[in-house]
């Protein structure tokens, strides 16, 4: 076919060359007639111009070629991946039908075609691709492991061909998606070499002039540098073996981008870099002798050269959380110079290497474990010893996140949400006030209900009405957590209005009646008329289910009926007062803290040990159930600073304390039933201050009570113990860590 005014002269001797690469390597694997069925096609795509030069003047196919050689000659992959990268873009032109395709070369190589189509519409939407669920979407659009290695083959494509991209801005970008996603990807699936690539490569393309001092470093030093590493490690292999220890040593050198990383972060020159090489010694042991014989190793090592004691690293006898295990030293060679030495068996290296993306994942990338588990089963089926490994992939469809879905918001954010999610999810998963106004919403551009159930790849624009609010039976549709706690919250604001304005309205006839209300003798009133909480009681007056004027009649009754039987009865023990039920806790959550040189938004838990609140002086606990809050005087502060002072961080309350805190106070007094009765009155009256329950116990004459009360902030506390103190009858008061 006459291919000149279709390639240059150079670019015609390249793609010929990539060409008989890519036929060599899949020599095995195509069918007879494939060759000549592509030919066919090819000569029709071309004279369409179908693979044209793009804006840079890249040569459509030349591009297509080459990611195909790549992904059969670098990452394993077959005939129908490559035939599906190479007929992607004539299918999406519509110069190529599906029909034609799949009646050439099969279901599959259309299955594959199908699923790149798909993932070419996600970008298509410009969503950022660094955002927090774009890598989710990815995989949930790319259905088939097959199409994430095309991606990450074209992406090396890309990056080699870098230098022709006339944008600056257009390569910075490139270069960004690949190293928040497709370097990490490819790690995870095992392609080290590729990983390594596509990282030095960003630094190529972000900072050169870093990149090639690094590449020119290394040139010099390489010689010397292998017979340095030779040279240290003869002496070290005849005493293993002498100790009759079996074992493998590597030798490694680190990528420019990991050798930029510690310059920078260690704020070193390159000539102090402790680890431009490290040697690596794997260990053929047993379970039983693993930790013996890495410390046999390491005592062999240390009896040769000279360790340096602030770099030794023992991972062994208390592994990382993400069950990496190896011993690190660094040690002085003859030459006067540091080289580092990792220890390690042959199970602790490859759960190093091969489990769960555990030393990524240590580098700061954020894995799943469901991801990471099944990646790990692609790269064993990668690296496996069969004619055909990428056979294998068939079955390694991407169904990993088949609980969630992912919507877009009208500007292309992307939201994560569970399976059966609805539009009022979405509403509040955006923000609380565009959920509890929420109407209906506009999916794809279709008018929906909010009850409407999400599907991933919608695009949701809310609708909403400012005399909205939130309704009881939302709660039967919303799937979300956030969705529930907030119109749970809401309803909870709204009786809690309704109920203020109840207690008002009682309040107010009990003083047009000049009635003084006995707060013990009112409690006892609710309790006997069934109610679990004050703010029930309220709520019926609001709701009019009760009568103000029968509720004060029915006081009036039981007060009578009391003061008789009191008049006849000796001095009562505190003990048979009965104990006030709990009320609801309304939280506005518009108090927050700030951890750690004023970041925010940082999810954090109250701990339970010591019960801090608004106002107290605290500290942040790094633990492995997430950030717990501590006060200062907690029980437990000594023990967590002396031996965990690494997980300590700052905290300090900002915001105005309008939570809801739960604290107990332990009261101590002469028992009489009257002074519970003055206690609670105080408590009740306290403006901002609820009673959610008490404990009695009485003693040779005395009580103690456990007083469970909400407060704001601690401000409003030591006010409410100060008006407690002065109850006639009580000699102390004070707050205990735990709630009763």
């Amino acid at each position: 076919m006459d291919m000149e005014p279709f390639f240059t002269p150079e670019e015609k001797k390249l793609f010929f060359s990539t060409y008989r690469q890519l036929l060599r390597s899949l020599q095995p694997f195509i069918q007879k007639d494939d060759i000549q069925k592509m030919r066919s096609l090819m000569v029709r795509v071309i004279a369409l111009d179908c693979y044209g030069r793009d804006k840079n003047g890249i040569n459509g196919l030349l591009r297509n070629i080459d990611t195909a050689l790549i992904a059969a000659g670098e990452i394993g992959l077959k005939r129908t991946s490559i035939i599906a990268v190479l007929l992607y873009r004539p299918v999406m032109k519509q110069i190529i039908t599906k029909e034609e395709v799949e009646e050439a070369f099969g279901e599959d190589a259309l299955l594959i075609i199908n699923r790149l189509l798909k993932t070419s519409e996600l970008y298509a939407r410009n969503t950022a691709v660094n955002s927090e669920n774009f890598a989710r979407l990815l995989f949930s659009f790319a259905e088939d492991v097959r199409v994430i290695l095309l991606m990450i083959a074209d992406r090396l494509c890309m990056m080699r061909l870098g230098k022709q991209i006339r944008d600056a801005k257009d390569r910075e970008r490139l270069a960004t998606e690949v190293a928040y996603l497709y370097a990490p990807l490819a790690h995870r699936l095992g392609l080290y070499t590729i990983k390594s690539e596509l990282e030095d490569l960003y630094l190529k393309y972000t900072e050169p002039e870093q990149f090639q001092f690094i590449k020119d470093k290394l040139s010099e030093t390489k010689r010397s540098r292998d017979a340095y590493i030779a040279e240290f490690v003869q002496p070290i292999q005849e005493k293993l073996k002498e100790a009759g220890l079996k074992f493998d040593i590597k030798g490694r050198t680190k990528s420019i981008h990991s050798i930029n990383n510690k310059l920078k972060k260690q704020k070193i020159e390159f000539e102090g870099i402790y680890d431009l090489f490290a040697i690596r010694i794997v260990l053929d042991s047993p379970p039983k002798k693993e930790r013996s014989d890495c410390w046999q190793v390491f005592s062999i090592v240390t009896d040769m050269y000279q360790p340096n004691p602030h770099r030794m690293k023992d991972w062994i006898s208390i592994p990382k959380s993400n069950g990496y295990e190896s011993l690190h030293i660094t040690v002085m060679s003859p030459q006067n110079k540091w080289v580092e030495v990792q220890i390690r068996t042959q199970r602790m290296d490859e759960v190093a290497e091969k489990g769960l993306a555990a030393h990524w994942r240590y580098k700061g990338i954020r894995a799943e474990f469901g991801l990471d588990e099944f990646l790990t089963n692609v790269r064993l089926a990668l690296e496996a010893n069969e004619s055909s490994p990428m056979d294998m992939m068939k079955n390694f469809t991407m169904d990993l996140y088949k609980d969630e879905i992912y919507v877009f918001t009208p500007k292309g954010m992307l939201i994560k949400l569970p399976k059966g999610a609805t539009v009022l999810d979405f509403a509040f998963a955006i923000h609380t006030g565009l959920g509890s106004t929420c109407v209906s919403a506009k999916v794809n551009e279709k008018n929906v209900p909010i009850k409407y159930v999400l599907n991933s790849g919608d695009t949701v624009s809310v609708i909403t009405n400012p005399n909205q609010s939130p309704k009881q039976d939302w709660l039967s549709f919303v799937t979300t957590s956030k969705a529930r706690i907030k119109i749970k919250q809401a309803l909870r604001e709204e009786a809690a209005k309704n109920a203020e304005f109840a207690k008002e309205l009682l309040q107010r006839r009990f003083k047009n009646w000049k009635i003084d209300v006995d707060e013990g003798v009112f409690m006892r009133y609710i309790k006997k008329k069934g109610y679990k909480t004050i703010t029930d009681f309220y709520l019926d007056i609001s709701d009019e289910r009760l009568n103000p004027h029968h509720v004060i009649e029915e006081y009036l009754e039981l007060e009578r009926k009391e003061k008789e039987s009191f008049d006849h009865t000796d001095v009562r023990s505190a003990e048979e007062f009965i104990a006030t039920t709990e009320v609801e806790e309304i939280s506005t959550r518009q108090d927050v803290l700030v951890l750690d040189q004023n970041l925010r938004g940082i999810e954090y838990k109250l701990a339970k040990c010591c019960n801090p609140i608004y106002g107290d002086e605290v500290f942040g606990f790094v633990s492995t159930q997430g950030i717990k809050i501590h006060r200062r005087d907690c029980p437990n502060a000594s023990e967590m600073f002396s031996r965990f002072g690494y997980r300590i961080i700052q905290a300090r309350w900002s915001g105005k304390g309008e939570n809801g805190y739960v604290v107990t106070l332990r009261v101590i007094g002469r028992d009489n039933i009257t002074i519970v009765s003055n206690i609670t009155s105080v408590i009740t009256k306290e403006n901002g201050v609820t009673l959610r329950s008490l404990n009695i116990d009485t003693v040779d004459g005395f009580f103690q009570g456990n007083f469970a009360v909400m407060v704001r902030d601690t401000n409003a506390l030591g006010m409410l113990v100060n008006k407690i103190k002065t109850v006639k009858g009580v000699t102390s008061v004070e707050r205990i860590n735990q709630h009763s």
